[in-house]
């Protein structure tokens, strides 16, 4: 079978069960199986496929068919300026989520020589990204999932970070190192009643535990804002992501807590979704 035959079956079947970006995902998949980037397959549409490779274009698509993200199949996926590996451990990077880079790189001058903790880390893309920009800067990673942390250690090695990030397995209640210029994190924050209506690629393929903040939301953003009042140097800075309709309630915690409030900025879409305090006492 020739690339057009199979790209143009492989997007019909995603087209037909009503699978978004039918085209794209049938391109990346055969990219994948042939190792060749898209131009390259666009560009030699005659090429034919080996059998053993049809198999493995089938077995992807299939997945794609079950509604798996496209990040998951694929093995990675791109954020801010890198490319990050991802598994089902991990909560995929978001573009929503680069607000949370833009933000903190505002705060950190190029020169920065910072001691920043990252909470949650996941799949390590927000340290990662940051300490790219920012190498005088050193961290720490922790996150309560063990299989979180691996893939984590694995993207900093990537990108050459391995020996300037420093990645626990601890949920935050039990970390005890202080003294830090800089909190940042995506804690999960859906809470109950919206977490049943996310989309199937999320709900049935992405952590449960990067994504359920209990009933209410605030399970974690709770817990991440009072122990940071313990981990920061007074005047440091707090940065959170934060779900859309959270801004409020989280203002009152920071507030509570000794936080000021510097900015709240909106995503992509124009909802509330990173807040900036700074810790004053």
């Amino acid at each position: 079978m020739i690339y057009s035959e199979i790209l143009k079956k492989g997007s019909n079947f995603l087209k037909k069960n009503k699978i978004e970006n039918p085209d794209l995902d049938t391109e990346l998949i055969l990219s994948k199986v042939t190792n060749k980037n898209r131009e390259e397959i666009l560009l030699n549409t005659n090429n034919k496929l080996k059998n053993k490779d049809v198999a493995k274009f089938k077995n992807y698509l299939f997945r794609r068919f079950e509604k798996e993200p496209m990040a998951y199949i694929l093995g990675y996926k791109h954020f801010w300026k890198h490319k990050f590996l991802t598994n089902k451990s991990v909560l995929i990077p978001r573009p929503d989520t680069e607000l949370v880079i833009e933000k903190t790189l505002k705060y950190l001058p190029i020169e920065s020589s910072k001691k920043i903790l990252d909470v949650g880390t996941g799949s390590g893309c927000i340290v990662v990204s940051l300490l790219k920009d920012r190498p005088k800067c050193i961290a720490t990673a922790i996150d309560i999932s063990k299989n979180a942390i691996n893939v984590a250690k694995t993207n900093a090695k990537l990108h050459q970070l391995e020996n300037k990030i420093n990645f626990i397995n601890i949920d935050i209640d039990k970390y005890k190192s202080y003294n830090y210029d800089l909190i940042i994190s995506n804690p999960p924050y859906i809470n109950s009643i919206e977490l049943n209506r996310l989309d199937d690629d999320i709900k049935f393929h992405e952590p449960m535990l990067a994504l359920s903040g209990g009933f209410d939301g605030f399970r974690d953003l709770r817990k991440v804002i009072i122990k940071s009042k313990k981990l920061l140097k007074i005047n440091a800075k707090l940065i959170l992501e934060i779900g859309h309709s959270q801004k409020n309630h989280c203002k009152k915690i920071l507030n509570e807590n000794g936080f000021y409030i510097n900015e709240i900025s909106k995503d992509l879409s124009g909802r509330d979704r990173c807040i900036v305090s700074t810790k004053l006492q």
